[in-house]
């Protein structure tokens, strides 16, 4: 839709420019605005942002793409519009600042992307224009391109030799994590294999990951991490829209790709409407930070509006452009206007319903953040009211389960009757929250953990058949990820909590085959045969677990105290 409108609204080349100059603005503001707060994060917080890393487009991976995209458009407009000296000392000062943003970031992607861009417009300056304007003879030298290409090919090359520096200097914490393209493209055979059509769907990466990740995961320190999408925002579609998602974007990106380099060596080259290949050498760059990176909205509807530009643009060719009139024929007219009618509302319909999802994260986010729970049930309501989903549902559950234990600790003693009743509501609140997030997304295995959890603790408190609800809740989350060791060894802590040694023996171990190295599983092994009264092998496992980690200080008294006989 944003392309379609892109498209539509910006066809000849002064809106071109005007955009463009419009997009690198905003993009100063931004960027000024966040080097600020690297410098004074609590003054220009807004109540809104943490530390100095939030900003006002995601990720610092993603401030930092947009940053070398701006970088770009400057060096388009410098290198290829004619602009008075001072415009040009301007601009230069922008990619001064936007560089600044970059190396700040220091995400090695950047480098590389704006490497290679400005080589292209280097190389493209030089043997393309230089020779087709008298302007451009006088000083074809794009020295502004090439002085962006040495800069990030010093620190392409350098590594964090240079690259740590103003990271370090401003103490900027940028520890992102994703799984690989090749893990990402594992998934996507996988699920295509289940669902080679339609795939799972948009949004359930997380669900592929967990159950067609693969076993060596579990030997790096992100085994129990639910990963939302994969190494980009492409590779994460084609893993979770089916054979019929990939070929659509096969095609899109095989046409867009045909057509830009058509306008690059054909109609650039005949000095006519060289904005349609900027435009298209700036969608390229944006795709392809989609392609290796998950950048976030902002870079993937950028994307989309400016190759909806590009595709305006191209329009004005001969014979680039087609009209079809409703309007001649009154009956075409009457269901055409009436489409028309129904596509707004429901496009407006579909602004309301995303405009409240994003006025509930503040209220989610305050409700996960606040130390009071009072607040934190409040906070949680109110996003729910907003956006009702499984992450919200959760979230509600474990309020009422710190809820629960709150008046637990505070009543050691014993509680009264109002207490009971009290106790009663927050264990249905922190179940009918859980039970919402399973009916919600029934293939997260999330949401069946945590009723798994809601049921664990009503075990510890005497409610029937509580802990049987445990074990059927966690054993449907470990069906859908079957890899994650520390469901296994939940059920195996339920069984021993209801004095099922045998069950917890066999879930242990089922843990321990799946990471060899995981202490708590050994731990749970010394525990089920302390409590079978096998005080040799409850020792064995514990120095097992002792060797794995022997600074640990709770392992060294526990088998002290196993020494000891205690």
């Amino acid at each position: 839709m944003l392309m379609l409108i892109s498209s539509m609204m910006v066809k000849d080349s002064q809106n071109a420019r005007m955009l463009l100059f419009g997009v690198i603005l905003s993009s100063v503001v931004v960027s000024v605005f966040q080097i600020f707060r690297f410098f004074m994060p609590e003054i220009f917080s807004l109540s809104v942002f943490e530390g100095k890393a939030g900003n006002l487009v995601g990720s610092l991976n993603t401030l930092g793409l947009l940053a070398g995209f701006s970088a770009l458009a400057s060096l388009f407009i410098i290198e290829f519009f004619p602009i008075t000296k001072r415009i040009k000392f301007i601009l230069g000062a922008f990619i001064l600042i936007f560089l600044f943003l970059v190396a700040s970031v220091n995400y090695i992607l950047i480098w590389e992307l704006l490497g290679i861009f400005s080589l292209l417009i280097f190389v493209y300056k030089i043997s393309f224009f230089s020779r087709t304007e008298e302007e451009e003879k006088k000083s074809y030298f794009p020295a502004f391109s090439f002085g962006v290409f040495i800069v990030s090919l010093l620190f392409f090359i350098s590594g964090q030799f240079i690259g740590s520096f103003l990271p370090q200097k401003l103490a900027l914490s940028n520890t992102e994590v994703s799984p690989s393209i090749s893990g990402t493209f594992a998934i996507m055979k996988e699920s295509l294999k289940e669902n080679p059509v339609f795939g799972v769907g948009p949004n359930k990466f997380g669900e592929a990951w967990a159950i067609h990740k693969s076993l060596p995961i579990n030997s790096t320190i992100f085994w129990d991490v639910f990963f939302t999408s994969g190494s980009g925002i492409l590779p994460t579609f084609a893993s979770t829209t089916g054979g019929l998602g990939i070929l659509s974007w096969l095609v899109f990106l095989g046409f867009f790709f045909v057509e830009g380099v058509k306008s690059l060596f054909v109609t650039i080259k005949q000095n006519m409407n060289r904005e349609a290949g900027i435009f298209f050498l700036l969608s390229l760059y944006l795709f392809s930070a989609c392609f290796f990176y998950s950048a976030g909205l902002v870079i993937f509807l950028l994307a989309f509006a400016f190759t909806g530009v590009f595709i305006g643009l191209l329009s004005n060719r001969e014979k680039g452009e087609y009209q079809i009139s409703f309007l001649d024929d009154h009956r075409k007219s009457f269901f055409s206007i009436l489409s028309l009618v129904v596509i707004m509302i429901a496009s407006a319909t579909v602004a309301f319903k995303y405009i409240e999802r994003f006025a509930s994260v503040p209220h989610f986010r305050k409700s996960v953040q606040t130390s009071s729970v009072t607040e934190a049930e409040a906070s949680i309501v109110k996003a729910l009211s907003l956006y009702n989903n499984d992450l919200y549902l959760r979230t509600y559950a474990q309020i009422f389960l710190v809820k629960l234990n709150s008046l637990l600790s505070e009543n050691p003693s014993g509680l009264s009757d109002a207490q009971k009743a009290d106790l009663q509501k927050m264990f249905d609140q922190a179940v009918l929250g859980a039970s919402g997030a399973i009916a919600y997304n029934p293939k997260n295995y999330l949401n069946h953990q945590s009723l798994g959890n809601v049921y664990s603790v009503a075990g510890t408190l005497g409610v029937a058949n509580a802990y049987p609800k445990a074990i059927e809740s966690f054993m449907a989350a470990s069906d859908l990820n079957p890899l994650n060791p520390r469901l296994k060894l939940a059920i195996a802590q339920i069984n021993l909590s209801n004095k099922n040694q045998e069950e917890a023996k066999k879930f242990a171990n089922e843990a321990l085959s799946l990471k060899p190295d995981y202490i708590d599983a050994i731990l749970m092994l010394s525990q089920v045969a302390r409590a079978g009264g096998d005080s040799k092998s409850a020792l064995s496992y514990a120095e097992q677990a002792l060797s794995l980690s022997p600074s640990n200080q709770d392992l060294l008294k526990y088998v002290d105290s196993l020494k000891a006989g205690n």
